[in-house]
């Protein structure tokens, strides 16, 4: 009887011991993160990036972002004169935009991602996700599963904050400029553009730049077709080659 007490005793020492041992791991592993967040922050505070929030622009929070205001005062009006358009709800308007960045040396060098999410983040004021190959390809010696480059999608406030930069600051500044591409239209309202230099965009310290990269910028909107579409972001003031 009194050797099964010791071994009742031994057992119950040998699981408050584990106990304690997972909650000093636990215990660890959330200081460890949380000394990971307060770094990041730092870095991203030193470096000049705000993260927008939800519903709010990156450089005035309580205000109309001024494209969104141009849309309703001038845009609609416009439109429906120009397609005989009785309800204004039937106007095309935007829905979201789509900035993806292919990296294709992070297939060897999975580090060049953090450049790549950290200029994404400071072009647009919001954190990218990584996008992954669907698929493998031999010949691109690319696995599937394989990080390949960045995406971000804006809506709201953030999209037309974003499209006013865009189309009035970052595509003057490139060089020998003469307009974007009018026929890049998918047939269902959406356009896209690509940009070749990553520079354009004034958020961008050259000297911190460790590469050139493109990037393709899709703009959804709620039009039927690309006659519609292509009137609004012309109405909105999208610069396209004549």
């Amino acid at each position: 009887m009194a050797k099964n007490e010791n071994e009742e005793k031994t057992g119950l020492g040998e699981t408050d011991a584990a106990a304690a041992k997972a909650r000093a791991e636990a215990k660890k592993a959330a200081a460890d993160a949380a000394r990971a967040k307060a770094k990041k922050a730092k870095e991203e505070a030193s470096m000049g990036i705000k993260i927008a929030a939800v519903g709010e622009t990156k450089a005035s929070p309580k205000a109309t972002p001024r494209l969104q205001a141009h849309y309703n005062e001038k845009v609609v009006p416009a439109i429906m004169k120009e397609f005989q358009i009785t309800n204004p709800m039937q106007v095309p308007r935007l829905k979201k935009v789509v900035i993806n960045c292919a990296v294709k040396d992070a297939v060897a060098n999975p580090k060049v991602l953090d450049g790549a999410l950290e200029e994404i983040m400071a072009i647009t004021g919001q954190k990218g996700v990584l996008t992954r190959a669907k698929k493998a390809i031999a010949a691109f010696k690319v696995r599937e599963g394989n990080a390949v480059g960045v995406k971000v999608t804006l809506r709201r406030a953030r999209m037309w904050e974003f499209l006013d930069r865009l189309m009035n600051v970052a595509l003057p500044r490139v060089r020998d400029f003469k307009g974007v591409g009018s026929k890049s239209f998918d047939g269902r309202g959406n356009y896209s553009l690509g940009i070749r230099e990553q520079i354009i965009f004034p958020e961008i310290n050259y000297d911190k730049v460790d590469k050139i990269r493109g990037m393709t910028i899709t703009v959804t909107t709620t039009a039927t077709n690309n006659e519609h579409a292509r009137a609004v972001l012309t109405e909105m003031g999208m610069p396209f080659r004549k």
